[in-house]
């Protein structure tokens, strides 16, 4: 029995939440401490606008840019309603994101709130799908970058990136796993060596460029509303759900589907929360930059979604690349438009691909700091305040699965790591709450979840589970996999090490 007790109590020790962010630096055991730069740490160098840009960055991309030629063959027209849907759920979520940024606003995100609430067990476990999460969307954003270079290079010079190097060697077929020998699709491989150029050079100049590039981002998706509305058919939306004899799945099922595959694309508002401890007043900016970068991608979802499916027939989106330089192109019956939008997404989903090695490695360096993997990851540069060989080792795990497998093996695998570390911060909050209580530290002040600490996290937790339903069994099998991997990793590292059995 004492063995018993003492390797529970080890599973569910908690990290002590105190008034303020974690510098990082190795003398704070805790959640606290906020200083503008400690050595050893990160710098605190972005405000409101630069974070809310951040979560703008990583969400408005995906969804739209690529993801409507997979989610579209499922739903039909009412694919739209599946943008609604899991809009609707990361509101809900973003609710419970911002009560806990303002309480534990440190970096790591996800993973630094459930170590302060459910324990040190569940906090690895969150880190692991987060580090699922992260990496394979950077290397699905890149994947899809590719497709838009190369829409732009046949554009503007007639001339296209040869298909040896344009295409992964791991490819998905109807009859199984393909692979094509010798090939590589070296242009995500490229941008994933930018990235990383630029992150290892600062924070700060990352979300300057980012900002930059956010905002071009949404003059370009303005670009093609204004233009798709003008060939806008609404007999495109009948039948608006597919029923009998069609492709895919029928009704709501379909929309289901569709919303589980495009529920990854909010990944933004965890990459918002990543970044607490390089944000000037994260207990204010954090929760305000989540709820901005939320309404704004939401807005932009519905617009392009229904002048997509306005402009053009759902079953033409089925295998089809760089889908919105197409429709221009197809509306228009000239080739500019489609070189202005494609231009625009090489340029706007470098950002995605840029925010989401920045989320993977912030997230890595929480863990690291606090002993449950090798402190190499936490290790920052005294010149940049950057975690440099983190930075480089993410890039290249990133870059290879981008250069060498096939997209459609990581959209819904991404969605599952992101709605499993929604349902972990949706549970955080009652948690809290009931330590506080139990500890006397309750405070009315600051944000809180409305309607009480139950409601709106136990809708979160009910919708990301109906949206679960929704992924492939391959899916949920491969995820599982990879569960275990982090299970057998904590017990033969993570648990010895960690910076609380040293205590």
């Amino acid at each position: 029995m004492p063995v018993s007790q003492t390797l529970v109590q080890k599973l569910t020790r908690t990290k002590p939440i105190v008034a303020t962010a974690d510098t990082g630096a190795e003398s704070a055991p805790g959640i606290g401490m906020e200083v503008p730069h400690a050595p050893g740490g990160l710098a605190r160098s972005m405000g409101l606008f630069s974070l809310t840009m951040i979560g703008v960055g990583a969400t408005i991309g995906t969804g739209i840019f690529f993801t409507m030629v997979e989610a579209v063959p499922k739903a039909g027209p009412a694919v739209i309603l599946s943008f609604l849907l899991a809009a609707m759920t990361a509101g809900l979520t973003a609710l419970c994101y911002a009560e806990l940024a303002f309480r534990i606003p440190a970096s790591g995100s996800s993973y630094s709130f459930a170590y302060a609430t459910v324990g040190e067990f569940l906090a690895f476990i969150m880190a692991a799908c987060l580090l699922l999460e992260y990496g394979l969307a950077a290397s699905a954003t890149a994947i899809g970058w590719s497709d838009y270079l190369n829409n732009f290079l046949a554009n503007a010079f007639g001339w296209q990136i040869p298909t040896l190097l344009r295409t992964p060697m791991i490819v998905s077929s109807p009859d199984g796993v393909v692979f094509n020998w010798g090939h590589v699709n070296l242009p995500p491989i490229i941008l994933v060596a930018l990235c990383c150029l630029l992150l290892v050079r600062g924070a700060k100049e990352s979300a300057r460029t980012n900002a930059v590039m956010v905002i071009i981002k949404l003059a370009i998706l303005l670009f093609f509303v204004a233009i798709a509305f003008t060939g806008f058919d609404a007999a495109n939306f009948t039948p608006f759900f597919k029923g009998e004899g069609e492709k895919g799945l029928l009704g709501m099922a379909g929309v289901t589907a569709a919303a589980g595959t495009v529920f990854f694309s909010f990944i933004g508002l965890d990459t918002v929360a990543t970044a607490g401890e390089e944000v000037h007043n994260p207990k204010r900016n954090v929760p305000l930059g989540i709820l901005a970068a939320l309404g704004i991608v939401t807005v932009f979802y519905l617009l392009v979604a229904v002048a997509a499916m306005g402009a053009q027939p759902a079953h033409k989106f089925e295998g089809q690349e760089a889908g919105l330089a197409v429709i221009l192109q197809n509306v228009t019956g000239h080739a500019w438009p489609a070189l202005v939008l494609s231009a625009g997404a090489v340029i706007s989903v470098f950002s995605v691909t840029l925010v989401t090695i920045y989320g993977q490695t912030r997230i890595l360096y929480a863990i690291s700091r606090d002993g449950l993997i090798s402190k190499g990851f936490h290790k920052v540069s005294q010149r940049t305040a950057t975690p440099v060989l983190n930075t480089i080792i993410v890039s290249i795990v990133v870059g290879c699965v981008a250069g060498f497998v096939d997209a459609t093996f990581l959209w819904d695998m991404v969605s599952m790591g992101t709605l499993t570390a929604f349902i972990v911060v949706s549970v955080a909050v009652p948690v809290m709450r009931l330590k506080e209580r139990r500890a006397g530290t309750y405070k009315k002040g600051g944000f809180r979840v409305p309607l009480g600490p139950y409601l709106v996290p136990g809708l979160s937790i009910a919708a990301c589970l109906y949206l679960m339903v929704g992924l492939s069994h391959t899916t949920r099998v491969i995820f599982s996999i990879w569960m275990a991997a982090a299970i057998l990793t904590y017990f033969a590292y993570g648990i010895r090490h960690s910076r609380l059995n040293k205590q």
